[in-house]
């Protein structure tokens, strides 16, 4: 499915006279996202590790320092990943009533499986979305005194 999201991301990318000539919509803004790509121009990509990001885009130069999606990824995923992985745990445990080591061999590698693959794409989504609603830091405002 995700390779189906990039193909309409790069064939839509092409058609467009210009990246920055033309405003992007939030559905490209996430599909750039999911697919870990530059947020500005879809084409570069956004990690030098797993989690790493890298310093700047190889296609467009966009500088990644604004980037700061502090623990937000990790909240959504681990939301989604412990109601999947408890109401399934609990299922299981009704059903059948495997013995405690089952559940250990069983829910252990699930829950890595289920928190590990999607942090990636959940990080490069907010970083997308912050990119598009041009997201900063909280500034008060400067008032004179009356």
């Amino acid at each position: 499915m995700l390779d189906c999201l990039i193909m309409i991301e790069s064939t839509s990318a092409t058609q467009g006279s210009s990246a920055a000539a033309e405003p992007t919509t939030l559905l490209r803004s996430a599909l750039r996202g999911l697919a870990c790509k530059c947020a500005r121009c879809g084409k570069g990509r956004l990690y030098a590790g797993f989690l790493t990001l890298a310093a700047k885009c190889e296609a467009c130069g966009l500088d990644y320092a604004f980037i700061d999606s502090g623990d937000g990824p990790a909240v959504f995923v681990i939301m989604i990943a412990g109601a999947i992985v408890v109401a399934s745990a609990l299922i299981v445990e009704i059903k059948y009533q495997p013995p405690f080591w089952v559940h250990a061999a069983l829910w252990l590698p699930v829950t890595l499986a289920v928190t590990l693959w999607p942090l990636r794409a959940i990080k490069s989504l907010l970083i997308a979305l912050q990119f598009h609603h041009k997201a900063a830091e909280g500034r008060l405002i400067e008032r004179t005194p009356k």
